[in-house]
């Protein structure tokens, strides 16, 4: 019963490697002109070494054997003349296919970058960004070489080996096949390797994304590792996970070098049996002396295919593990996508509804129960809460990150659903509670968030949320360059080039998470100042722990176990009485006691 199992897991093997196999040459079709060419070089390349052993076998047999000296140096020439030729095309087809090769890749990696792009929140939720770059470099990269081989010299070595094969059967019918009588052994061998080594491959790659996760995730936490003095622990695991790398590594490689000795073996045993076969035949004068000379030629233009083809299959199944994951990753489809006849998005005025909008990210646990609410254009919305009420969760829904699970949502009575993704977002600014800035400049960081800003509305963003000052006074303002997510600024400064950024983009909505959390008293009053005008004629989204920061806003909605349990005015809640009062007696409390 097991070895059925094994039988059909490995016919389910081949299928799926035949398909991607397929998959990865349909990168090869928009440059078939150009490959064209180059394996019109290559089979000119190759007809000249098949050429040359006919030429020995001549001179042989007619030049020599006569001593013909005049037919001797006008083969000498010819051969020479041909040769170099053939060196001159190889060249130009080596160069020729390296930029071809360059190409595709290059196609490839920019179709997974756009593709990972166009995935939803919930793909990045369920993976860590190392096993994400692990496909984007690692894999794509190992698929350079496998590109360049395949036109370059497999499909040549391959036709030399069928046209060896011919001709060392025309020439001789019983050293030809002396020739290849051990290669049923050899690839019988060949693919019971391959079946055991593409697998071994297979855990070697995902060790190997295992430790980009691991490594990428503690890097990047490295304040966190040392603040708790965690760098041995952490040590010890990378340690451990670059072990069972090593290990599956080392396994993958012991089956992948049983390739060569096979083959020279196999080479080996097939030149001794072609010498005695010839020199029995020798003897019985069924062969001439020109034909054991060119068949010495023809063992090694018969075994250098054999020995290429081997050393490309094995680069073959050790690919297939990449381009397995790559295509895992294009097959992805996005969660979040146009709708099918989805309409441009008016420019928006500013109202929103919520209709009885239900969500969950996982089935078992509801986040949003039955949520219903109006919001006018031009006003100000305060999302208050504990954390996990569902405030983030509500501003994520309308930018539609994620799809509803019940009920609808409206931006001036179109249902976002039903409009395209780009001209919703685009409209939009949005501040999130995790503040990213990337390795570029201050003045580019804020452009982001509208790529044709002047220098001067740039500036003029920046002195809106009062980043200008502090801007100034680094060694290059705005040409300041920081590093990865702002790590030369303070959290509160980089909070604030964000907030521009936001602003910059000149959104017909505005969301703002926890916009103003980690800026001191004073500067979130100079920012409520400087915001104040900008957010007039815009409908605003306010998500805010620091009460004090949304007190101004027209109305406060208090989400509470994923429900609207109150709404109104700050005054107004107050006087209410209930959830809210409790939560700012509670703060209130809470900041005297910390005075």
């Amino acid at each position: 019963m097991a070895k059925n199992i094994v039988s059909q897991d490995e016919k389910i093997n081949l299928t799926e490697k035949s398909y991607i196999i397929r998959r990865l040459y349909t990168y090869i079709r928009p440059y078939w002109k150009a490959v064209l060419v180059i394996m019109a070089l290559m089979v000119f390349t190759m007809l000249v070494g098949l050429i040359n052993p006919v030429f020995v076998k001549f001179t042989v047999d007619q030049a020599i054997a006569q001593g013909d000296t005049q037919t001797l140096i006008r083969l000498a020439l010819a051969m020479a003349v041909l040769n170099l030729l053939a060196a001159l095309a190889s060249r130009q087809r080596l160069l020729s296919m390296g930029r071809v090769s360059n190409k595709i890749v290059l196609d490839m990696r920019e179709a997974l970058y756009r593709h990972i792009q166009q995935l939803s929140f919930a793909f990045f939720d369920s993976r860590p960004v190392g096993k994400i770059l692990a496909r984007v470099v690692g894999d794509i990269n190992s698929l350079q070489q496998l590109f360049t081989n395949s036109v370059t010299s497999l499909i040549p070595q391959v036709l030399q080996l069928v046209l060896v094969a011919v001709m060392m059967l025309f020439t001789n019918v019983w050293l030809g096949l002396a020739t290849m009588v051990v290669m049923p052994l050899l690839v019988s061998a060949i693919f019971f390797i391959e079946i055991k080594a593409r697998v071994r491959w297979g855990e070697w790659r995902g060790k190997r994304s295992n430790l980009n996760a691991f490594t990428h995730e503690n890097f990047s936490g490295i304040r966190v590792v040392q603040g708790f003095r965690q760098e041995a622990a952490t040590s010890t695991r990378h340690l451990d996970m670059v072990t069972e790398m090593n290990e599956k590594f080392m396994g993958a490689v012991k089956l992948n070098d049983l390739f060569w000795p096979m083959v020279e073996i196999s080479w080996g045993v097939g030149s001794i049996v072609v010498y005695l076969t010839g020199a029995i035949l020798y003897w019985r004068n069924l062969v001439s002396l020109g034909d054991i000379f060119a068949f010495t030629m023809f063992i090694g233009l018969f075994w250098r295919p054999v020995m290429f083809i081997s050393n490309f299959y094995n680069t073959l199944i050790t690919s297939l593990a990449s381009a397995e994951r790559i295509f895992e990753i294009l097959d992805t489809k996005p969660d979040i996508t146009d709708r099918e006849g989805a309409a441009e998005m008016p420019q928006i005025q500013g109202e929103v509804t919520f209709d009885h909008v239900s969500f969950e990210y996982d089935p078992q646990v509801p986040v949003l129960h039955d949520v219903s609410f109006t919001v006018r254009p031009g006003e100000s919305i305060a999302l208050v809460g504990e954390t996990g009420a569902g405030k983030t969760t509500i501003i994520n829904l309308l930018a539609r990150f994620y799809d509803l699970s019940g009920g609808r949502i409206l931006i001036d009575g179109q249902d976002i659903s039903q409009v395209r993704i780009e001209t919703l977002r685009s409209q939009m600014g949005i501040m999130m509670q995790d503040t990213f800035l990337f390795s570029a400049t201050i003045r580019e960081n804020i452009r982001y968030g509208r790529l044709d800003a002047t220098n001067e509305e740039i500036e003029r963003a920046a002195k809106a949320v009062n980043a200008h000052d502090f801007i100034m006074k680094l060694e290059q303002g705005y040409d300041t360059e920081i590093r990865e997510r702002g790590s030369r600024l303070s959290v509160g400064q980089r909070q604030l080039i964000s907030f521009a950024r936001a602003l910059l983009a000149n959104p017909r909505i505005l969301i703002l998470d926890e916009a103003t959390s980690n800026i001191d008293t004073q500067t979130e009053r100079l920012v409520q100042q400087g915001i104040q005008l900008l957010l007039k004629g815009r409908t605003s989204f306010v998500i805010a722990h620091r009460l004090s920061t949304i007190r101004d806003c027209d109305r406060i909605l208090v989400i509470h176990d994923g429900a609207i349990v109150e709404q109104g005015s700050h005054e107004e809640l107050l006087q209410a009485k209930g959830y809210y009062y409790k939560l700012y007696l509670a703060q209130y409390r809470f900041l005297n006691e910390g005075a």
